[in-house]
């Protein structure tokens, strides 16, 4: 194999690699297509996931604010959200990758509105619409039981896959 030939089997290795790993986080976080400005797919529609536990509503974040977090850019409110989520991630990001937690009791992986949210036990958990949200809380702590057994099968799972 030709040197030319071997550097571009290589390049093509490589690029393969970058879109496989990019793929896998695509199908384990709900990110909006594409790359904010921090170079990074964008987390909760721009909202700041602190703000839940704060303020008790959902609120956008700023470009300016912004921290990348297992592959997924997280935009804040305000520096002290955004210092508080440095210091804890895990307590504020979204269960289920941000996707809508009835659709993973139910084994599946729809888009989160972050205007249709629940706090239960120190979790945040979003939800596709306001009908289904309605449906999740009904049984909530059944809803919650089921998306927890699922989400172990489906997490690496593509959505259009489900």
């Amino acid at each position: 194999m030709t040197l030319s030939k071997l550097a571009l089997a290589s390049l093509l290795a490589a690029s393969m690699l970058g879109f496989t790993a990019t793929a896998q986080a695509a199908d384990e976080l709900n990110v909006v297509p594409g790359y904010s400005i921090a170079g990074a797919p964008l987390a909760l529609h721009g909202y700041d996931p602190v703000a839940y536990f704060t303020k008790g509503a959902p609120m956008r974040g700023s470009d300016s604010l912004v921290h990348i977090h297992e592959g997924a850019a997280y935009r804040f409110a305000s520096q002290a959200h955004l210092d508080s989520f440095k210091q804890d991630p895990d307590r504020y990001v979204p269960q289920y990758g941000g996707f809508c937690a009835y659709g993973v009791s139910v084994g599946k992986k729809f888009d989160g509105d972050p205007r249709l949210w629940k706090i239960e036990d120190g979790k945040l958990y979003l939800n596709l619409n306001e009908e289904i949200y309605a449906t999740f809380l009904e049984d909530l702590d059944d809803n919650i039981e089921k998306a927890e057994d699922n989400w172990q099968d489906i997490e690496h799972v593509a959505a259009r896959d489900l």
